[in-house]
Formats: structure tokens, sequence, C-alpha cells
């Protein structure tokens, strides 16, 4: 595997995959990304320009899509709208990108014949109960809560059909809640690391007792290229790192992390539909194919992100008031 395509490549976790790349092998990576207001050319920017190259433009668009698939040997498809709020607000981005965009790839790769990865979400189970002792596995049966995971469930549908109707050679994984360098500011964990190093509070959604499992973006990027060159075809592999903290937990860890007190954070309205709780069960890509999570200890993964984001202000700053301004409008 020399050449490979990486679709949303400039995203939070599509460009922690391609640093992993760039670290641990010797491809060649050609990043297709429309470059919407979740990506960011800066964080390929300090990458060699012999190793990676973007392409600027739409997973949707057919003709540029299949000529770069001809290209590579693979594919990693990481393009998607992936904000449940924004999803809330104006569900036709998802459908565009999650199912057309999907849709459009697949059809590329069946006719070249190239190995395709489809990176999806746990998002697509629903949720559990706070008290449930079960966990998401292979197995668990789709039930979506809102458009975004709805769209994402069906693009992971559309890759089981291509799979069996046309033989396409394509795996799957669907992940827990990913925190990291690059992550936009209008996500849970970089929203309230920037809130403090702004001089504000951190907000916390309701009570603050549903649960997220967490995994840094780097472990993330590992157990996608463990499966694209190990998953057996047609399979589904769940990718966790034992990560599960509730949202007060989280507010209180970056709090003391700031040496501020555990209770300086501010309540706002809870967000429509807010899933309670995901946890991850990866044991069969564990099992199976040997992977390990190197981020074990969230502790440890959520201090170095925020050393991340007090040293680089100056990337997401100019984003920080616009967000801040559509979180109040919506009493958050």
């Amino acid at each position: 595997m020399d050449r490979l395509l990486v679709t949303g490549g400039a995203g939070f976790i599509g460009s922690n995959f391609v640093h992993h790349l760039v670290e641990h092998t010797d491809v060649a990576v050609t990043v297709l990304d429309k470059l919407t207001y979740a990506a960011s050319e800066a964080s390929l920017a300090e990458l060699p320009r012999d190793r990676v190259e973007l392409v600027v433009g739409d997973v949707v668009d057919a003709d540029l899509v299949e000529r770069l698939v001809g290209e590579h040997d693979a594919v990693v498809h990481y393009a998607a709208e992936s904000h449940n709020d924004n999803s809330l607000a104006d569900p036709s981005p998802f459908i565009q990108t999650n199912l057309v965009g999907t849709f459009t790839l697949l059809e590329a790769v069946r006719r070249a014949g190239t190995r395709l990865h489809h990176v999806s979400t746990d998002e697509v189970y629903g949720d559990l109960e706070l008290d449930d002792p079960e966990r998401f596995t292979e197995s668990t049966p789709y039930n979506p809560s809102s458009p975004y995971s709805a769209s994402k469930a069906g693009s992971d549908h559309l890759v089981r059909a291509w799979v069996r109707s046309f033989g396409v050679q394509a795996t799957i994984s669907n992940c827990s809640n990913n925190y990291g360098p690059w992550q936009h500011v209008e996500k849970f964990i970089p929203r309230q690391i920037t809130n403090i190093i702004d001089g504000g509070r951190p907000k916390l959604y309701g009570a603050g007792l549903n649960v997220r499992d967490w995994i840094h973006a780097d472990d993330h990027s590992s157990a996608v290229w463990t499966i694209l060159n190990h998953g057996r075809i047609g399979e589904t592999y769940l990718i966790g790192a034992d990560g599960e903290r509730n949202n007060l937990e989280v507010v209180q860890m970056i709090l003391t992390h700031f040496g501020r007190p555990a209770d300086d954070f501010d309540h706002v309205t809870d967000r429509a539909g807010h899933d309670l709780r995901y946890a991850i069960d990866s044991s069969k890509l564990r099992d199976e194919l040997g992977w390990h999570p190197r981020f074990g200890d969230f502790a440890t993964g959520l201090a170095r992100t925020i050393e991340w984001y007090e040293k680089h202000a100056e990337w997401w700053q100019p984003h920080k008031r616009a967000t801040e301004a559509s979180y109040a409008a919506r009493g958050q």
C-alpha cells in the first residue's frame, strides 16, 4: 500500500490520522476535504509536501472522487458532518455528505476495485441507561436518535450493502468519542478548555451525568490503520479505550488541571434528545487484530490535550467568539 486517499483528512479525526501515517508509515497521502468550518488547512501545514497532498473538493463530486480513487491503493473515509446540534438545526448537509457522499465513494471504489475503510460512530447504536452493565458490541441493533447519527447509520448500511451486492472490499469501524489536537472549539472538551484559557467558565449540559467513552484521536488512528491492513473484509470493528466518564467528571478534571475549584462552571440548557451513555466493547478488535490503546489513562491524554490548546491559541481563537455566540443564542 503506497498511496492512500483520506477523505475528510483536514478535519479533527482525519487530520490526526494523517499525522499518524506520516509519523509511523511510509505511505503517501492525498487528502480530499471540502474545508468546511470544522476543517483546517493549518492542521496539515507542518506535514511534508512530498508525503501529503491536499485536494480541496467535495466527496459528492462524482468525477473528482472517481479520478482520485483510481490513483490510490486504498481509501479511508472520514468525511462527514458530525455535530449533533447542527444536525438538529439543519439536517440537510448531513444527508448530503454522510449519505450521498458515501454512496458516491462506494460507486467509485466499486468501479476501481479499490480497498475501502469506512469510519463511523458509536452513536448509530443510540444510547444506554446509566446503570446498564452492558456495552455496545458489533451485534448491537442500530437505534440512532439524531439526524447526524441516523445519517451515519444509513452510510454504514450502504457500505454493507455494497460489500454484499457488489463485492466491494470494505471494512467499517464505529468509534467512541474522540479528543485530542485540532478539534473544533464547538466540541465538548475543547470548548471547556478554551473557555478557561479565555478567562471564562466551563459550560455543563443539564446535570452533567451523560456518559461518554473517550478515546484519544491518535489511538483511533492506530486502530483504523490496523483494521485497514489486517481487518477481514465485510467486518465491523468497534474502537474504544475504556474511557467512560460523565460530563461532570470531565469538566472537574479540566478545572483541577488549571487549579480552579471543582464547582467553577455554569449549568446550561441541555441538548435536545441528549443521549445518556455510550460505552464500547472493543474486544473483537483487540482479540482478533491485537490492537491496544496507547492512552489507556484518560487523565494523561486529557492533560496532553489541554497543553496542546494552550500552545495553539492562534489556531482556535479566531473561531471562539462566533462559536460561543451561537451557543449563547440557544441558552447553552
